[in-house]
């Protein structure tokens, strides 16, 4: 992911600092925090995080936090399990939503509503978006506070539009309507090679999240809320995938087999797809680097508008002491306040998590120098929580299987998705 090349926005310090937002002062004794954070060294990310502690670091005199940049995702929750079995875990960190239920299942991670003192604090963990605090809820409290969220969205390239004689200001608003403009959009050579595709639905790194999208405009889902139970065959389930084969398959308007997560991007700006499915977290990306005009749009519709969210929330650690717990705290309360909130979605892309961050003048200004940013946002009343159950990787590695199974045309969907419900719910057995 690119983002602009800038530490930090010009906020005041009275903006960001404790006053106002019901954080308690820092002790005076230091305290030094291990803040795991994903993504490899160096690069505007770094930039701006590093910029975010030591901006922190001046207002709380009495805290450190020292980012440690561990690699993806995966490798962070790796890096993270290591720590944790060695006695040494990170005081706090970033890591997916959807690894909520491992944290908890390996005793790492306190529920904030531990944490909570005053009204203020009580206000503040009732101020995110309802959508975005699905995939930290366990048990009836709130483990995961909504940082790096995300949802998938439509981006689509208005000059192609135009070319295939579409309304470039109007984006397929349903199912039939995506395959109906997706083939207008596929382009071919005159030896019927294709040149350009219609639209591409990645289907490698995180082919689940993308295709859960599917599910839930097809009314369907993929687990219960007790993280014990998974739906993969059911007919809105097979009905969603047989959907996404087809669009290759079928009507010729995707490339068959599986697609590529990373490089997606890349062809959309090289013309190589006209539409594609990805994160809103690409918000910044696309905008920086699209040679040509393009709009973004809530995915389209089935039975009803649906996309899953997703991202990384903010977790702190059981192993922590009391202060470094209440410090902990004290830095996600500052990290996650509108202004803050509202700076990282304008320097990302990524979802400003409260409603509060999108009537901050920053981010005022900034939806109106550039309206997309909204889509996500307003896409929010229809999302859903992304898959996430106990045994996580497994299950969700399960399910990916199955999926791309299917997009190979090595079992059909309905096969593929009965052989991935078998498997998974013997992997949850012993949670029911």
């Amino acid at each position: 992911m690119r983002v602009t090349r800038r530490g930090f926005t010009a906020l005041g310090a009275a903006a960001i600092g404790s006053a106002g937002l019901g954080v308690r002062p820092a002790r005076s004794t230091e305290v030094k925090l291990t803040f795991y954070y994903p993504i490899a060294v160096g690069g505007p990310i770094t930039k701006i995080v590093d910029g975010y502690a030591k901006r922190f670091a001046e207002l709380h005199p009495g805290i450190m936090i020292e980012p440690v940049y561990t690699g993806s995702y995966q490798d962070t929750m790796t890096k993270t399990l290591t720590a944790l079995k060695g006695g040494n875990p990170p005081h706090l960190a970033v890591l997916l939503a959807v690894d909520t239920f491992t944290l908890y299942d390996e005793d790492a991670i306190v529920p904030f509503d531990e944490l909570v003192q005053s009204e203020a604090d009580r206000a503040w963990m009732k101020s995110f978006y309802p959508a975005f605090l699905e995939n930290g809820a366990i048990d009836g409290k709130t483990w995961g506070i909504p940082f790096q969220r995300s949802t998938p969205v439509l981006y689509w390239n208005k000059e192609a539009f135009a070319e295939a004689g579409l309304d470039p200001e109007r984006p397929p608003a349903t199912w039939d309507e995506q395959v109906e403009f997706a083939k207008k959009l596929t382009k071919r050579d005159s030896a019927g090679n294709v040149t350009q595709y219609g639209i591409q639905i990645p289907s490698s790194g995180f082919p689940y999240w993308l295709f859960q999208g599917l599910v839930i405009q097809n009314g369907g889902q993929l687990m219960n809320a007790a993280g014990n139970e998974v739906y993969f065959d059911t007919p809105e389930v097979v009905e969603a995938l047989q959907y996404q084969v087809d669009l290759a398959r079928k009507h010729g308007a995707m490339a068959p087999g599986i697609i590529e997560w990373g490089t997606t991007p890349k062809d959309f700006f090289e013309r190589r797809t006209a539409m594609m499915w990805t994160t809103t977290g690409n918000l910044t990306n696309v905008r920086n680097n699209a040679p040509f005009p393009f709009g973004v749009a809530m995915l389209p519709a089935k039975k009803r508008r649906g996309a899953p969210t997703g991202g990384g929330n903010l977790f702190i650690f059981k192993r922590a002491t009391p202060a470094e717990r209440q410090a902990a705290f004290t830095f996600v309360r500052w990290l996650t306040s509108p202004e803050m909130a509202a700076d990282w979605g304008i320097a990302t892309g990524y979802v400003a998590t409260s409603p509060a961050a999108w009537e901050t003048p920053a981010m005022k200004k900034y939806v109106a120098e550039f309206p997309p940013a909204t889509v996500a946002r307003d896409q929010l009343q229809y999302a859903k929580a992304e898959l996430s159950t106990h045994e996580n990787q497994r299950v969700t590695k399960v399910f990916n299987d199955g999926l791309q199974a299917a997009l190979t045309l090595a079992k059909s969907p309905a096969q593929a998705m009965k052989d991935a419900q078998a498997e998974a719910m013997r992997i949850l057995a012993p949670y029911r």
